[in-house]
């Protein structure tokens, strides 16, 4: 009895969610309209500041916002964390789209502009939506799940393409083998498609990389 209570509660809550859901939509909508180009920048929150990574990640950063772009990430630690702190130290803007979780996670000191955001879906969509471009750095599931969203989104022509870097090639390695020599050879998608991202290796040819995309447009 207790469990078809709870059950009955949870579906009575849906209409209501609906009026929360498009309050996080309506915020996203506004405030993002408003900055310009853009490009997401992805990547793992446990990444220390004394590494390689977290060095590529906010020169990356710095240099894009040199270009004029703002940054937009995930507003919290590690590779995000210099993200945001490389588009500042250009003088750019430093955009965090923060997300609710059960360990409530901090925005980073160097975020500018923050919207916070209790639905995942919401949340990519404005990373989406307000992006130029994508350059996804060595992550874990949350910056595979951005990756792959953005590829599914190209792939079915629901959006535009744009560019989707994927920085420090090595780190990539073993996942691009196993799409072009597993996924791909076995039919379940096209060599064509393995097209739809590129790789870098270095701040200045990620940079590079999207420049040429946009020259060409």
């Amino acid at each position: 009895m207790r469990k078809e209570s709870l059950r009955q509660e949870f579906l009575s809550e849906d209409p209501w969610r609906v009026f929360r859901i498009m309050s996080e939509f309506v915020e996203g909508f506004e405030v993002l309209s408003q900055i310009g180009k853009a490009v997401s920048i992805f990547g793992s929150s446990r990444t220390k500041p004394n590494t390689g990574d977290y060095k590529l990640a906010q020169e990356v950063a710095y240099l894009l916002a040199r270009e004029g772009y703002a940054v937009i990430t995930g507003s919290g630690p590690g590779l995000m964390e210099a993200a945001n702190k490389g588009a500042k130290k250009a003088g750019g803007k430093s955009v965090g789209l923060n997300i609710q979780l059960p360990s409530e996670q901090q925005p980073n000191k160097y975020v500018d502009l923050l919207l916070g955001f209790r639905y995942f879906f919401v949340r990519k969509v404005m990373f989406v939506k307000y992006a130029k471009a994508f350059v996804i750095l060595p992550g874990g599931y949350g910056t595979l799940d951005e990756f792959m969203e953005a590829l599914t989104l190209i792939q079915t022509h629901r959006i535009p393409r744009f560019p989707i870097v994927l920085l420090k090639s090595g780190y990539w390695k073993g996942m691009l083998d196993w799409l072009k020599n597993t996924v791909a050879r076995e039919g379940n998608i096209s060599k064509q498609e393995l097209n739809i991202f590129t790789l870098a290796d270095s701040p200045k040819e990620a940079v590079a990389l999207i420049n040429k995309f946009y020259a060409k447009a």
